[in-house]
């Protein structure tokens, strides 16, 4: 029997290894994961997912960077301006009740979908 250690551990390879492959957040598999797979709620999946997206996305630079696949200077620029944001965004979302940011995550998802079918 697989314990939940276990199950944490893989879904973490499997969207580190989707992240990698595709070049998309992480949070678009680990949020979902979280909260239907873990039922954590959507607060805490949305933290724990930027959290654990540190070591993912840094690994996945490195590799991309290593390959020459990177802009410095606009990963620099575009790194900076993510940061500020992320501060303002996750204030906002402390503040907005639980069922207004699990639908938003749900309508960014659809639209990301959508804009990306061919």
């Amino acid at each position: 029997m697989i314990t939940h250690a276990a199950l944490v551990v893989l879904a973490g390879f499997l969207v580190g290894a989707a992240s990698g492959v595709l070049g998309v957040g992480g949070g678009i598999f680990l949020v979902p994961i979280m909260t239907f797979g873990f039922g954590l709620p959507q607060r805490i999946a949305q933290g724990t997912s930027l959290a654990a997206i540190l070591p993912t996305a840094l690994v996945g630079g490195v590799t991309h960077d290593r390959a020459g696949n990177v802009l410095r200077r606009a990963a620099l620029w575009i790194g900076l301006g993510g940061a500020v944001g992320a501060i303002v965004g996750a204030a906002i979302a402390l503040q907005l009740p639980h069922a207004v940011l699990a639908r938003a995550f749900g309508v960014v998802l659809l639209l990301a979908a959508w804009r990306m079918w061919p």
